[in-house]
């Protein structure tokens, strides 16, 4: 077996270095997750390895911290095994949903503390970390301090009842300590009040760092074009003014503090039970998960002057991004490669609601395969609407419409008709010599306007303006549709007038070939099975197209549909099937399981009070001289065995 080797930059070239919100491993992913992060990083990943770029896309499960702590605790085991159960089902979903990750690693790794510890380490040297002590809330009935998500009340801001320790869900806020919650309680035993206790721990002098992060910020937020709403964020933060932040945590799932950057025994002694909070460590895992790929990582995270770091992430994430890790990055004092371009997504909302892992609100990422439409048509339609400068809406009507209006009608109507035709006994298969009036002026406006949407599509990947980029590629496959509209593409033609079928059939077929590679970011199965039916090698997308990169007398494979209708009337089923919450959800499926078993087991009665009655009656005619018939090749037991095996209880 043939060892692929590892993608590294190459000098002279563009080097892209792509890395997607790193999903946290205690729940399954939303649609709103997937499009906010590992999918809009996948177009862009896809879209220059077809530029021939050398392109490395990172991303994995972030796994250390409290939200894993108390996960593991509502269910009952340790923090290593629901680690290993959620990124096994977040490796599921995005290799279902065709995300091509050149690695999918996680954050509990040796790398990650090796190289985590490291950063710390020069932070520490370098005068930017302090101690300070402050007053943490304790759990006296469990005997430990607790951390900001094991705190619940009221929030200080804006008086939401249920924020949390670390950030308010509803007003957004994190600038605030979690005893100011006011009606604090503990999460794990809401009975229980915390205390407040003195503990000690280690800060980042971000107050220090802001004048270096300002600078950084400004250069590279207008060399890279960073989206406006990651931008507005960062400046926000920014002229609210940096303080100091607790990068250490009382917990045990985490990295471990190094203590040998402490001379003081009392120091050594304070820190060797803590470890890092997740906010200072997690973007860090960009750069281990690196180097759990290759042991050259250093080639992509330290040479500035030959790799352009891209990062795509939801809104929330923003700061974590564009302040803090370059923040620590700078105060390392060390060559690194720093964020280039920031591509920062506002939510996607369901159904006029707001999706929500918490309460299981929405369609997340299981329950689109479960659904039985390919995961191109997802893919098609979450980056359709993915929500680039403002909130945008699932709706099941408008998913039904894409697939049937867009998707089938125009590019899979214009590719299964060339093929077809292609295939059947006008050509056999073969490629026509389409040489003769290939240049004819009469192509030429079409042709003209294919390579202006290249142009356009060209220039929206480049911006990441990914949805626009999306609307071109489809522009395209529409121009193929009225090329053959206006050319009369059918039998006819072809018996007519061979030479100008020839040159139409010519200039289609490479048309299709286009559309292979400019649809392979956002459709990558579609774009493979074009190019199996084409049976030609995939097509780098070029700047200007010319028409001829299939030539005469090659022969094509059979046609194949690319998509299939979808009925309309799916809409209320499946509106009905994900409405409410996921605990809703499972009530309703215990319910009509154990309608399904009643139902069952009372056919199972009748059954069996049939079956006696036959059996009396049987009795009956064998002492009058005969024996009632049994119907063949059922016994009367089969009937209530039948009746069991119907019945399907819910998995899950």
């Amino acid at each position: 077996m043939e060892v692929q080797s590892k993608i590294l930059p190459k000098r002279g070239e563009r080097n892209i270095l792509i890395t997607s919100a790193l999903p946290y491993v205690n729940n399954v992913p939303h649609l709103g997750n997937i499009v906010g992060s590992v999918l809009s990083a996948d177009v862009f990943s896809r879209y220059n390895k077809a530029r021939g770029r050398p392109t490395l896309y990172v991303c994995g499960t972030d796994e250390f911290g409290t939200a894993t702590e108390t996960k593991a605790l509502e269910e009952g085991i340790s923090p290593r095994a629901l680690c290993d159960k959620y990124a096994k089902i977040h490796a599921e979903i995005y290799e279902w949903f065709e995300i091509g990750f050149d690695i999918f690693g996680r954050t509990s790794t040796e790398q990650q503390v090796e190289i985590t510890q490291e950063i710390f380490r020069k932070l520490y040297k370098n005068g930017y970390t302090i101690q300070q002590t402050s007053r943490q809330p304790y759990c006296e009935k469990h005997k430990a301090f607790l951390a900001d998500r094991y705190i619940e009340g009221t929030c200080p801001k804006c008086g939401y009842e249920d924020a949390r320790g670390d950030q308010c869900d509803k007003c957004g806020s994190v600038d605030y300590e979690p005893l100011d919650l006011k009606n604090a309680r503990c999460k794990i035993d809401p009975d229980v009040t915390p205390v407040a206790r003195d503990t000690k721990h280690i800060h980042l002098l971000l107050d220090k760092l802001q004048p270096h992060i300002e600078e950084w910020v400004q250069e590279s937020s207008e060399k890279g074009a960073w989206s406006r709403n990651g931008r507005i964020i960062t400046d926000a933060w920014l002229k609210m003014g940096l303080r100091d932040r607790g990068i250490t945590r009382d917990l045990r799932w985490g990295v471990p503090i190094p203590l040998d950057v402490f001379t003081d025994e009392e120091d050594k002694e304070v820190y060797r039970d803590k470890v890092f909070y997740v906010w200072f460590d997690a973007c860090i895992g960009y750069v281990s998960i690196t180097a759990n790929y290759t042991e050259e990582w250093e080639k992509w995270w330290r040479d500035p002057e030959n790799v352009q770091l891209y990062q795509f992430m939801g809104k929330d994430n923003v700061p974590f991004h564009t302040v803090i890790f370059p923040g620590c990055q700078i105060a390392t004092k060390d060559t690194w490669t720093k964020l280039h371009h920031l591509s920062t997504t506002e939510y996607l909302n369901y159904e006029n609601g707001k999706f929500s892992k918490s309460r299981g609100v929405g369609v997340f990422g299981n329950n689109a395969k479960d659904t039985g439409v390919p995961a191109d048509v997802w893919r098609y339609y979450l980056l359709g609407n993915r929500p680039e400068v403002g909130d945008t809406q699932f709706e099941w009507r408008y998913f039904i419409a894409q697939n049937n209006n867009e998707l089938l009608a125009k590019l899979g109507n214009f590719v299964n008709r060339v093929i077809k035709l292609v295939n059947s006994k006008v050509y056999n298969s073969v490629i026509p010599d389409y040489t003769k009036q290939h240049s004819d002026p009469a192509f030429d406006k079409s042709k003209a306007d294919v390579n202006a949407h290249l142009k356009r599509y060209l220039e929206d990947l480049e911006a990441v303006n990914l949805r626009a980029g999306l609307q071109s590629a489809m522009m395209i496959a529409q121009e193929g549709n009225n090329f053959l509209q206006n050319n009369g593409f059918d039998n006819k033609l072809a018996a007519n007038e061979p030479e100008k079928a020839a040159a139409v059939t010519g200039i289609a077929i490479n048309l299709i070939l286009l559309c292979a590679s400019i649809f392979e970011p956002y459709l990558p199965a579609t774009s493979k099975s074009i190019i199996e039916q084409l049976q030609t090698p995939f097509l780098y997308i070029p700047d200007h197209w010319t028409a001829d990169d299939i030539k005469p007398g090659h022969k094509i494979g059979k046609a194949k549909y690319l998509f299939s209708q979808i009925d309309p009337k799916k809409e209320d089923e499946w509106r009905e099937m994900y409405g409410g919450t996921q605990a809703e959800r499972l009530k309703r499926e215990e319910e009509s399981a154990k309608k399904a078993a009643a139902k069952t087991a009372d056919k199972a009665k009748k059954a069996a009070k049939k079956a006696k009655k036959t059996e009396e009656k049987s009795v009956e005619s064998t002492a009058t001289g005969g024996a009632a018939p049994v119907a063949q090749g059922k016994e009367p037991v089969d009937a209530v065995t039948d009746g069991v095996q119907q019945v399907t209880l819910p998995s899950s």
